[in-house]
């Protein structure tokens, strides 16, 4: 039997909460809810003894996948790589499905957030690029092509 039901979220722990959610916003997620979290749940959870962090969650359109973006408020966060390369180990990218990529490149060019290397066709079905975004995360945005 499998366990997975369905795929619910990816969390992301970030310094500047609300410019990281202004930045999903204006990609095109919508703000779910937002929120403090404390107490035993996150406590036992995250194992960080007098844990608080606060809590955006980012709806993307059409399949419903979900984005999590927490800042911790105690403790302080520990500063991770914000250069780091997709051959880093952990959290390689968050991926959306655009309509227009050049346009979502550009809009991002204009935000102050660059490509990671360029855009790349795949088999020609799609195509794609790495964007550096707010706090060093690596947005994959994919166009449908052909």
């Amino acid at each position: 039997m499998p366990h997975v039901r369905r795929f619910d979220h990816v969390g992301i722990t970030v310094a500047d909460l609300d410019a990281v959610t202004a930045f999903f916003v204006a990609l095109g997620l919508k703000v779910e809810g937002r929120a403090f979290v404390e107490g035993e749940f996150l406590e036992t959870v995250c194992g960080i003894p007098d844990s608080r962090t606060e809590i955006v969650m980012l709806k993307s359109p059409g399949d419903g996948a979900r984005l999590e973006l927490a800042r911790f408020v105690r403790p302080e966060s520990v500063p991770g790589s914000p250069a780091a390369m997709a051959n880093e180990l952990g959290l390689r990218n968050v991926s959306f499905e655009v309509n227009d990529l050049q346009a979502a490149v550009d809009w991002a060019a204009s935000e102050g957030y660059g490509l990671v290397g360029g855009i790349g066709e795949y088999e020609g079905g799609w195509r794609m690029a790495y964007v550096r975004g707010p706090e060093g995360i690596i947005v994959s945005l994919a166009e449908r092509i052909g």
